[in-house]
């Protein structure tokens, strides 16, 4: 399975602690997905997040002032049929209670599984909503892309980082300003997440030049791939056969 490549703890491909690039880790989660996804039944069922009616849902967290137009989070949206955005109430005032709040508000309008996609200041809240506990397995994987150091928002509420329940991967830059390399590799360690080193990437925004990303995409429907199938309850499957008339 996806969580057992992602945990340092387990079996198989190890690779939560150690320094990936983008190119090595689509090449070990390739042939991750070949050597988990075959069976004596002729194959392990995936999910992705193309499939309409069983993908889990994108949504993406932005992190301080939110993300603009240009961004790669906007036109990570743009890439799936449906997507959702967690909006904060002032975007230019980061608390990690109230910021998390968002999150699982805007969680509790999903009817299906989500893959989150955060970034920044985004990171933390969402980790921290997650450590709450609040959102039950509803949320089926997380991608955190350029984390903010909790060291910069000492005021906006003491953040604990613990290893998360649900499979994460980390995105971490050489050249990010708002937290150096080695603090994002040992923020994944502590969360349990894949870690990923993009290189000379700045704060993976856009001034960085990160508007479209396929590679983001990629990580999203890694992520994707290996959610459990969605639960359809007789609504929902009424609201299905009756869609087009």
């Amino acid at each position: 399975m996806f969580w057992d490549i992602l945990r340092a703890d387990t079996g198989g491909v190890r690779i939560a602690h150690m320094e990936m690039t983008i190119e090595s880790f689509a090449h070990g989660m390739h042939h991750g997905t070949m050597a988990h996804g075959q069976n004596a039944a002729g194959g392990t069922r995936m999910n992705t997040i193309d499939e309409p009616f069983r993908r889990p849902m994108l949504v993406t967290v932005p992190g301080l002032h939110g993300s603009e137009g240009a961004h790669w989070q906007s036109w990570l949206e743009r890439q799936y049929v449906e997507a959702a955005r967690v909006e904060q109430a002032d975007w230019d005032a980061p608390h990690l209670d109230t910021w998390a709040s968002a999150v699982e508000a805007r969680l509790d309008e999903m009817r299906r599984p989500v893959v989150l996609a955060a970034h920044s200041f985004g990171c933390l809240a969402t980790a921290h909503a997650l450590l709450r506990g609040s959102l039950g397995t509803k949320v089926v994987g997380v991608l955190f892309v350029a984390p903010a150091s909790p060291a910069k928002f000492r005021l906006a509420g003491r953040f604990e980082p613990m290893r998360l329940a649900v499979p994460s991967i980390l995105v971490g830059s050489e050249t990010d300003p708002w937290m150096p390399l080695d603090d994002a590799r040992d923020l994944a360690r502590q969360l349990g997440s894949a870690f990923v080193n993009l290189g000379d990437a700045g704060h993976i925004n856009t001034s960085a030049g990160y508007g479209p990303w396929p590679h983001a995409k990629y990580l999203v429907d890694t992520l994707a791939h290996w959610a459990p199938p969605a639960e359809f309850g007789a609504e929902d499957l009424f609201l299905r056969e009756h869609a087009y008339g």
